[in-house]
């Protein structure tokens, strides 16, 4: 049988090594290669090389085709001194990867030359067991974790949309939520408005939900406007540097508001609706997909927008909406998955089916079209009887 001294001068035959100069020389080029850390986490802790993607040797084989599903982008591993990464670029190979190197001295050798070294922001004992599920998946891990942490999300209402979609991102980490609303908690709320909860009636909803939120985690930071969103101040609170805006306003003058303002602030919205049994949710992405006007150029007669209040909605359905919203966020902040951008999601829960419609850009829409028309926030008359988008 072979010693481990042995196998590894096998491998190292087998596979292509380059030294730390060269990978030096390859990192600072125009296209540099994804460099692939293989060590354990204590030793990712103490300082790896900038941009590297990091899983453990023993679980490589497991996780690298989540973490890097394109088989021929140009690879260099590196473990501490090259020897585990040896094992690893053999094993990457064998798996189908077609340009894979191993850095020969590992990252000892990196650092000894005085290369520049990334020592990482390192998550405490609490949150790696409050988010050990997240920290399992690839493409979430203590990367995307940091990520949501160092997010920033606003939400147009705390009701009905607001109250699902701001549970689970304060649940899943997200740092800092913003809650718009100028309401207060009503008991025709409590069917469907589960931030909130029978011994807070008459409290404002910001101050109610900061509340449930701030105790769900006490990671996130929950920032109240109370007031309602207008012309006047929509500058003033988009200006605080929102990574995405969560829509979950209920009537059009708040919708347009908030659409123009983040066309013209280049920050994206995840948008939802609901009435009765019916949903739907939807991305507008500044510069990448159309955005709500593309959909809807203008409000609809006041006689064709009844709000919840007038026509009712089942309590269930903005959990769903809500959720899918919170999903939807989620995306945006760690830069994964399809989004819903240009694509308008459809829910029916009588028939519990779900339909998706294309939207397209319109290179004519009066706000973020070719020639814009509108360039000025415009204060439409009111379509429903809710103060601000909390109400459904």
């Amino acid at each position: 049988m072979a010693s481990y001294r042995e196998l590894l001068a096998r491998v190292k035959e087998e596979i292509e090594e380059i030294s730390t100069i060269e990978a030096h020389e390859r990192f600072s080029s125009p296209t540099p290669p994804l460099f692939v850390d293989v060590r354990e986490p204590d030793e990712w802790e103490e300082g790896h090389i900038p941009g590297a993607v990091y899983v453990s040797r023993g679980r490589l084989e497991s996780r690298i085709e989540g973490l890097i599903p394109d088989k021929t982008r140009p690879l260099v591993v590196y473990c501490s001194v090259g020897a585990r990464s040896a094992f690893a670029t053999k094993v990457l190979e064998e798996m189908g990867y077609t340009d894979v190197v191993n850095l020969a001295g590992g990252f000892s050798d990196w650092k000894r030359n005085g290369f520049e070294i990334t020592i990482p922001r390192v998550l405490s004992a609490e949150q790696r067991a409050r988010y050990s599920r997240h920290l399992l998946i690839p493409e979430v891990g203590e990367e995307g974790q940091q990520r949501l942490l160092d997010a920033r999300v606003l939400l147009v209402g705390a009701g009905g949309l607001g109250s699902p979609a701001s549970l689970y991102l304060a649940a899943a980490g997200v740092g800092t939520l913003g809650i718009v609303d100028a309401d207060v908690v009503d008991e025709s709320n409590l069917q469907r408005q589960i931030v909130h909860s029978t011994e807070r009636l008459g409290e404002p909803k910001v101050l109610s939900a900061k509340r449930t939120l701030e105790a769900l985690n006490p990671d996130v930071r929950v920032l109240p406007f109370q007031e309602r969103l207008t012309s006047e101040n929509v500058d003033r609170i988009l200006g605080e540097g929102w990574d995405v805006i969560v829509d979950g306003a209920d009537n059009f003058p708040t919708r347009y508001l908030v659409n123009d303002a983040s066309v013209w602030h280049g920050i994206p919205v995840v948008h939802g609706s609901i009435f009765r049994f019916e949903g739907q949710v939807t991305v507008f992405r500044p510069g990448v997909g159309p955005c709500y006007r593309c959909l809807f150029p203008a409000p609809p007669p006041p006689e064709l927008a009844p709000s919840c209040a007038e026509g009712g909605v089942l309590g269930v359905l903005p959990g769903i909406i809500g959720s899918l919203q919170a999903n939807e966020t989620l995306k945006l902040i760690l830069e994964r998955g399809d989004t819903l951008v240009g694509r308008l999601l459809l829910f029916d829960a009588l028939g519990t089916t779900l339909d998706e419609v294309s939207i397209p850009r319109d290179p004519a829409c009066p706000v973020c079209g070719e020639s814009p028309t509108i360039t000025e926030y415009v204060d439409y008359v009111e379509f429903c009887n809710a103060p601000v988008g909390g109400a459904r």
